[in-house]
């Protein structure tokens, strides 16, 4: 438990004891409450909102509340002083030894620690990729991978169940274009000159293997045969193709789903038709017509139809939507609920990883899955905005195997799958990232993966050298030799579970990565004081002691590093080269 924790179950009996008192109701909400670092660290080592967020239900002012509770926290041992600020936030500082035993629990603890229960065994499925079948992944795709990736670590150290799963979109017209590319490419496979692969198609060369093993498979069985003979068959084979393709560019990054769902099979199996009749049960269908599309031109004709339509706009949604189309077929919209709807049967909560080209179907698919849970599950999406790939500060656009754009496999194998995960969380999610070939492998505080990953590989040299330098690793360490700078970084190290917290409840996981280099930088500084003295050195020349000490706090700050970047699904560097 950190020390955060610790104070706020503190904090939680100080609360106690002032319902007993009388002065709090039997029955308040504590989930607002806090227990922090102060944003000026001059100002303490903890702070506590409590009486800002309690003042009104103790039928008081935030400030009187702040006087009861700074004298229940001032007369707790470790506590050397409370002071209230503004309007009733209340500081704490700590006797230096809290944070000295904080680092001893670090090093006790090991990977264990910051591991927390605020997921309290509830269910999480976490929805990411989902990129359609008909190809390799791109660097688009990496990112909204990783983001769902890092997250679930996350949401499981954070103490939820989660379950990771790939919508396979294999039920619309994009796979019959691939079906119908994969067969241009098995005739080709059979020395037919097909030309220039039509507009529309498939171009990339992905597909020229897949063509070949079906001019194995059925000779020039299917060359003439009608399409309505054929399409099927390369339907079901370019699909397994190309998810096969997926999964091994997934598996470069480490990323590997629970479970690969499939429309085509969520329409065959009558789960469309269940989801809406519930909704049609629940008064929420009706037989109605669109407005018209405020696309369309003033001078086109357009022919309002009777459709069944969702009640979306009662959820929170702009309009009420179509389940069905004019010809009788499942809308994408009217999938997508039963889709989330079968989710919600195993979920408590639901969250999306999506590009942010589906910002317009947030609405309706929050509005569904509200609808049909009855406000049970809570949908989350989160938006991924583009990549922009560049060399040199040039831009790269084109590749042969995949036609027009950068794969995901390319610049794995081109940087590693490391600097690949470290940098898609270097920004929010929401925001565009510039990924430049030349500076992620650059060796400066500018490139953050190098910089955290400097950080760990300067720890793993000390412990090397350690034993040439005569210090005993096995030893006792005195701690009370840290002087206040050194204890600042411990209380830097010791914010990790808030941190991995906050990124768990709010779905975003570049927090990890920002505290990351937030902890690198304070580790460099305090190296950089052994540039110019000796003494101020992690490894003191005939100073055994001192060395064993700052050894302590090395080794306390590098298992945050690993722990940190394991969440990010990142291996620690022991070395830089």
């Amino acid at each position: 438990m950190s020390i955060y924790a610790q104070y706020a179950a503190l904090l939680d009996g100080v609360l106690d004891e002032l319902v007993s008192e009388g002065v709090l109701p039997a029955e308040f909400d504590r989930g607002h409450v806090t227990v922090e670092p102060p944003r000026d660290p001059a100002h303490g080592d903890l702070a506590t909102n409590a009486a800002m967020v309690l003042a009104k239900p103790a039928g008081t002012n935030p400030r009187a509340l702040a006087e009861l509770i700074k004298t229940k926290l001032a007369a707790l041992p470790p506590v050397t002083s409370v002071e209230i600020a503004g309007p009733g936030f209340i500081n704490l500082r700590l006797n230096p030894d809290a944070w000295r035993d904080e680092l001893r629990t670090i090093l006790r603890e090991g990977e264990e620690y910051g591991l927390c229960c605020v997921g309290d065994n509830e269910r999480v499925n976490v929805e990411y990729v989902s990129a359609n079948p008909t190809g390799p992944l791109h660097m688009g795709h990496c990112r909204g991978a990783v983001v769902g990736d890092s997250l679930a670590r996350i949401l499981e150290a954070a103490g939820f169940r989660v379950t990771k799963e790939y919508y396979v979109n294999d039920a619309g017209a994009q796979v019959d274009t691939l079906a119908r590319s994969l067969h241009l490419r098995y005739r080709e496979a059979l020395g037919e000159d097909i030309g220039d692969i039509p507009d529309g198609m498939y171009p990339g060369e992905y597909l020229k293997p897949v063509g070949i093993l079906m001019a194995a498979d059925y000779g020039d069985d299917l060359v003439e045969a009608p399409e309505e003979q054929w399409l099927p068959i390369f339907r079901k084979c370019a699909i397994k193709a190309m998810l096969d393709l997926i999964r091994y560019d997934l598996a470069l990054l480490d990323i590997h789903h629970d479970i690969f769902s499939s429309e085509a099979e969520l329409q065959r199996s009558g789960a469309v038709d269940e989801a809406v009749q519930m909704l049609w049960d629940k008064g929420l269908v009706y037989e109605g017509t669109l407005e018209r599309p405020k696309s369309l031109d003033p001078h086109d004709e357009w022919e309002p139809v009777e459709l069944p339509l969702f009640r979306s706009s009662q959820f929170g949604d702009d309009q009420d939507r179509a389940m069905k189309k004019a010809d009788g077929s499942w809308t994408y919209f009217g999938s997508d609920a039963a889709y989330h709807w079968q989710k919600a049967q195993n979920a408590d909560h639901l969250v999306n990883i999506w590009g942010a080209d589906h910002a317009g179907t947030v609405k309706r698919v929050q509005a569904a899955v509200k609808a049909l849970t009855d406000g049970r599950v809570d949908l989350d999406v989160k938006l991924i905005q583009m990549v922009r790939l560049f060399r040199g500060g040039e831009p790269v656009k084109m590749s042969k195997r995949a036609g027009d754009f950068i794969t995901l496999a390319e610049v794995v194998e081109e940087v590693g799958k490391d600097v690949v995960r470290f940098m898609m969380l270097t920004k929010r999610a929401d925001t565009p990232l510039d990924f430049d070939f030349a500076k992620v492998v650059e060796a400066s505080k500018d490139n953050p993966v190098f910089y955290v990953q400097y950080a760990h590989a300067r720890i793993s040299s000390l412990r090397r050298k350690a034993g040439d330098a005569g210090v005993d690793l096995a030893g006792k360490a005195d701690l009370a030799l840290l002087d206040d700078e050194e204890l600042a970084l411990v209380r830097r190290a010791a914010q990790y579970q808030r941190v991995l917290e906050s990124a768990a409840l709010t779905h975003e996981p570049h927090r990890i990565a920002f505290y990351l280099y937030d902890l690198a930088a304070e580790f460099h500084a305090l190296w950089n004081r052994g540039n110019d003295d000796p003494d101020r050195r992690f490894l003191v020349e005939n100073n055994p002691q001192l060395s064993r000490a700052r050894l302590e706090l090395a080794f306390g700050v590098g298992q945050i590093v690993r722990s940190g970047l394991a969440l990010m699904g990142v291996a620690a560097a022991e070395e830089m080269r």
